[in-house]
């Protein structure tokens, strides 16, 4: 299930000789997304010896699978933040998001990555939604972002007003994450591909170890480590449990369609503030524009029947761009956190020797190089005015405890019907396309069949013990509680586990 942007994409994973000879660094960044890459090249330049371990490929998470849209607006992500926080970190939020959208657009530009600079909206599909929309444009009159109230706008689709922000952004991420490779390699620094980083010890310097993921069952025996003074986790959510992001952070999947589409496409960006949630951009492509549509969000484990909304999905985009065909399916995942605010720091208050980068809640491509500029600064003895409003432990989480409370009783509710209720499921093979779990607690099964393949693998994630619920758009196995993925055959594909499924 390539992306629109990662379709025909070829990665080499690294060869076990070439990660034995990483024994030292000064920083090593777990994670090639956005964060994690921008963050290396920022460290690489300033003379830092920088190694990068990805466990699958560049842009394999959420950075590949975005909808490539750089804008400080962020649908109702504003709104959310004043109805929290106060104007000083509502101003710091977005003065940190600009700065992050502001180097990324001048890294394009002197790197010759395209961009597309068109205005912003985020509006309502129906009267219902006005409320919404009138609360983001009071956001940011609040925090003097120049936005404007329109009441119409020149599109196919439903749009009963909304809130226009100018001069915002979209990108294909995968040639700006090339580019970062390129020129941190002649910095001096490392990627290694194909490898997990499974555990980091000590205080300073750290240890994090490693391990192949060249098969698809995590079973290579190959271990390695690389001892440095400093590890940044840029991995959608921390790998190392210390510091219990996973309960602070909702794990969130969403969807794309590409279509080709035989009339004008909308030029400007949209993304829909009331339910179902609807994004749209377009995106150049070498045998003409393509038209982006996302939405059919959901939390990950926790829907019946993903497909149903992916489809309900194309077919409001064939409603609206008659003769649309298409063309690419894909999925992502980010995490919304309790306060509203990112988490960006020390993995545990004061531990300077491992930092954090997670919470983007789908605006990773602004506050992931927010991150970057927050986190090598904080590397290099700097500071950013505008980072608390970014800190992975501060007072202002104290507006989140409630949010947060709720997420884990769901969690724990969530968990105990993971082990009760498959002793109901009929134990029959599934339907093409489609898994289930069955049995009782003591002999649990996970059985799928995709592609006329039958597999059977354990389904209680190796995080914390949660069962694993099947997602029939993605095809693939979802942990309801922490987020944690993985393929038919039980192969991690993401999250806070560290290896698959037995």
């Amino acid at each position: 299930m390539a992306s629109l942007w990662t379709d025909g994409r070829t990665e080499t994973a690294s060869r076990p000789d070439e990660v034995a000879d990483q024994r030292t660094a000064d920083v090593v960044v777990v994670g090639a997304g956005i964060t994690g890459l921008t963050t290396a090249l920022l460290l690489a330049r300033a003379g830092k010896k920088v190694v990068v371990v990805e466990a699958r490929h560049v842009g394999a998470c959420a950075t590949g699978n975005t909808t490539g849209k750089v804008s400080v607006l962020q649908g109702s992500k504003l709104a959310n933040i004043a109805s929290k926080h106060g104007t000083s970190t509502l101003r710091a939020y977005i003065t940190g998001n600009t700065e992050g959208r502001d180097w990324l657009l001048r890294y394009c530009d002197d790197h010759g990555v395209s961009v597309q600079r068109e205005d912003d909206h985020a509006y309502a599909q129906n009267a219902k939604g006005l409320g919404t929309t009138r609360q983001i444009l009071s956001a940011c009159r609040e925090a003097e972002l120049d936005a404007l109230w329109v009441d119409e706008a020149d599109v196919p689709f439903p749009f009963a007003g909304g809130v226009r922000l100018r001069d915002q952004a979209q990108i294909d991420p995968m040639p700006y994450l090339s580019s970062l490779v390129t020129e941190l390699e002649r910095h001096g620094g490392t990627l290694l591909q194909g490898v997990r980083a499974t555990a980091v010890s000590g205080t300073r310097p750290v240890t994090v170890k490693l391990r192949m993921t060249a098969d698809s069952q995590d079973t290579r025996d190959d271990q390695f480590a690389i001892t440095a003074q400093r590890c940044v986790l840029a991995t959608g959510i921390p790998v190392l449990d210390r510091g219990f992001f996973f309960a602070r952070a909702e794990p969130m999947r969403s969807y794309c369609l590409a279509f080709d589409v035989p009339g004008d496409i909308t030029r400007s960006m949209y993304i829909s503030v009331d339910s179902p949630s609807r994004s749209v951009r377009y995106a150049p492509t070498p045998t003409g524009d393509k038209l982006i549509v996302g939405g059919a969000g959901h939390p990950v484990g926790r829907s019946d029947h993903p497909k149903g909304a992916v489809d309900e999905l194309a077919r409001w985009a064939t409603l609206h761009f008659p003769g649309a065909q298409q063309t690419h399916f894909w999925s992502a995942q980010d995490y919304h956190p309790a306060d509203e605010l990112p988490y960006v720091g020390p993995l545990l208050p004061k531990m300077e020797n491992i930092l954090v980068a997670t919470g983007f809640d789908k605006w990773g491509m602004t506050n992931g190089v927010a991150a970057a500029l927050a986190l090598s600064s904080r590397i290099l003895g700097g500071r950013m005015d505008w980072a608390e409003a970014f800190a992975s432990w501060s007072p202002h989480e104290l507006s989140g405890i409630p949010t947060a409370l709720q997420m884990n009783f769901e969690v724990g509710l969530h968990l105990a019907k993971g082990w009760v209720a498959p002793a109901t499921t009929p134990s029959q093979t599934p339907d093409e396309g489609q898994g289930r779990v069955s049995g009782p607690p003591w002999r649990l099964r996970a059985t799928s069949v995709v592609d006329g393949v039958e597999r059977t693998v354990s389904p209680v994630c190796p995080h914390l013990g949660g069962i694993v619920d099947w997602n029939d758009a993605d095809k693939a196995w979802e942990c309801p509680l922490h987020g944690s993925r993985f393929a038919p055959d039980g192969e991690l594909l993401e999250g806070p586990a560290t290896r698959g499924l037995r």
